[in-house]
């Protein structure tokens, strides 16, 4: 019991050398950011249907610091490639959906300070967003495919994998479809969000009851999110821990 313990918290040393000059990374904070994108549009959709006073400010300053952090984040690595030697595939898997995101929670920002109080004004809140986003459905619906194609190479390809030097997710080094299941799996419900978006536009009011479709996805972006900021959070420790086991 003590040696599963001390190999959760510390890896296994397999004496893997990874030259990190060649190996950067920064999906932490993309993930964490990532996260809370997913939770902001929930709370956001949950705000425009039930707040009465509804401040439009705050929604965009959060969306403005969430979207500059992966529009950058996401940008770099989309472009320089390939970003990391080992795992080129990440520009594809990490980069992309961060820059779509983090430009797509900008242009909300830009959205809800310069027009918060059209917003506030309205009859029905929600339906105004919902008419404002509409015709940007088509790049979300246009994501959430190319997010099912992420999880489905993560299962062919067995990627996300973490080496046995990394702590705590290296003690399934040796069963690479377990992590290469669970990250798919959190990449296709993001996706499937993504892709009922448009529909769920629809029957998006604030004087009406939501649809179902409406509440699948914000419960699916809610949970997915929650998972993500909690997983990128973990990985500050974690992603530590396998540079410090595989410095040279």
């Amino acid at each position: 019991m003590g040696s599963f313990i001390e190999d959760f918290f510390k890896g296994r040393d397999t004496g893997l050398v990874i030259d990190w000059t060649q190996m950067p990374t920064y999906n932490t904070i993309m993930a964490v950011a990532a996260g809370a994108g997913l939770i902001f549009m929930y709370m956001l959709g949950r705000a425009l249907v039930r707040d009465r006073d509804f401040k439009a400010e705050g929604w965009a300053l959060t969306a403005g610091v969430l979207g500059l952090i992966l529009t950058t984040t996401g940008l770099h690595m989309t472009l320089e490639w390939p970003f990391a030697m080992y795992f080129p595939f990440d520009n594809i898997v990490f980069g992309e959906p961060s820059l779509a995101f983090g430009v797509l929670l900008l242009a909300a920002s830009l959205y809800l300070w310069k027009r918060g109080d059209q917003i506030v004004g309205a009859d029905d809140r929600a339906a105004e967003a919902a008419a404002v986003a509409r015709p940007m459905g088509i790049f979300v619906l246009g994501m959430g495919l190319a997010l099912f194609g992420i999880a489905l190479a993560g299962l062919v390809f067995q990627l996300f994998a973490a080496p046995a030097e990394e702590p705590i997710s290296g003690i399934v080094a040796d069963y690479p479809m377990i992590e290469a299941i669970f990250m798919s799996l959190l990449f296709a419900f993001v996706g499937l969000g993504a892709a009922l978006f448009p529909v769920a536009l629809r029957g998006f009011s604030s004087t009406r009851p939501l649809t179902g479709v409406a509440k699948l996805v914000g419960v699916t972006w809610l949970v997915t999110g929650i998972i993500f900021l909690l997983f990128g959070a973990m990985n500050f420790f974690t992603h530590i821990g396998l540079i410090v086991n595989t410095m040279q």
